[in-house]
């Protein structure tokens, strides 16, 4: 499984949806660093499911039991190790699913992948329930980028085709009565990261976060600074021309998104993430019986978000400063 990711902060992700629980392993949070639990537990539940009508009705507190790499709030310097216990799972309502795959998940490629020894409950390991760790993981890394003046922002700009917040709540209304989803974007903003962090060519920073932000299932695309409107300007419109601001060196302007060459330029990051539908959705859809090789009818049931981007929100923050903290890591081994 490619659930680890990192050379500094480095992350390895275990469990399923409906396993006994989740969690995290975390090389890198520096001996002596205090970890505020409140503030991990607030983000924490900026993600939590069946807080309103807008997410799944499944209820989990989401809140971790640090089993070791943590004494008295502050870090050892041996690996942190938090679960998440699942407590409110319905493995029954995806009985139907043994042999018919769900369109837009990924049930058919997992199933020839793993020989249909993969759990499929609740998605299994595929299932965005594992964003809960990958939050912990990145709260912390919020919690100690805060600490040198770095931080991590991120919001939904457009739900359904809606970019106004009462009508993006309202199009996942909609398509909730309908038994149906929509998906959408969260923009998100790094600030205060110094010039020069990251790496030429595969180890940029929009590589970096790229890489971290696509472990968030339900993403299919990402775009920094201009993105792909740069496409539609001329070199005059796009460069951004520098300045002297504050003594220093900077960009007066930011299509770049606060990256160049691979590296900060010591303005802000900017990147947009795309979210698909979530692919499990009440309505009559066409599928297969692998085992009979016929076509068959799905109607998924149980419980599921009509639209992830709401809470998708913290999640983009918690990948992002993971990355961002890897990569500062990386940095200040060379100075």
């Amino acid at each position: 499984m490619g659930s680890i990711y990192g050379q500094n902060y480095r992350i390895a992700i275990f469990g399923e949806s409906h396993s006994a629980a989740i969690g995290v392993e975390i090389e890198g949070v520096p001996a002596g660093a205090r970890i505020d639990f409140a503030a991990l537990q607030a983000f924490l539940a900026r993600r939590a499911p069946g807080q309103d009508a807008y997410s799944t009705a499944r209820r989990e507190a989401d809140a971790p039991e640090f089993l070791c790499g943590v004494k008295d709030g502050i870090a050892t310097g041996a690996p942190v190790t938090a679960i998440i216990r699942n407590t409110d799972t319905r493995s029954k309502d995806y009985g139907n699913l043994a042999n018919v795959p769900r369109p837009g998940h990924a049930d058919y490629p997992a199933e020839v992948r793993f020989g249909g020894h993969q759990d499929k409950s609740g998605g299994g390991h595929f299932s965005g329930r594992l964003t809960a760790p990958l939050c912990v993981a990145g709260g912390i890394a919020l919690q100690l980028l805060g600490r040198a003046g770095v931080t991590v922002q991120a919001r939904a700009i457009r739900i359904g085709g809606e970019t106004e917040p009462e009508r993006m709540k309202a199009a996942i209304a909609a398509a909730r009565a309908e038994c149906d989803s929509v998906g959408g974007v969260v923009e998100a903003e790094v600030k205060g990261l110094p010039v020069g962090v990251g790496d030429p060519m595969f180890g940029g920073m929009e590589n970096r976060i790229a890489q971290a932000v696509f472990g968030i299932p339900a993403v299919k695309g990402i775009e920094f600074g201009e993105g792909f409107a740069a496409a539609e300007l001329k070199g005059s419109e796009n460069n951004d021309p520098y300045g002297i601001v504050s003594g220093n060196v900077a960009p007066l302007s930011n299509h770049a998104g606060g990256i160049l060459g691979g590296l900060s330029t010591g303005a802000p990051i900017v990147f947009r993430v795309a979210f698909k539908p979530t692919p499990s959705i009440g309505k009559e859809q066409d599928s297969v019986d692998m085992s009979a090789r016929t076509p068959a009818k799905l109607v998924v049931k149980g419980r599921h978000d009509p639209c992830v981007v709401l809470r998708a929100v913290p999640c983009v923050e918690a990948a992002a400063a993971i990355a961002v903290y890897d990569a500062l890591l990386e940095r200040k081994k060379e100075l």
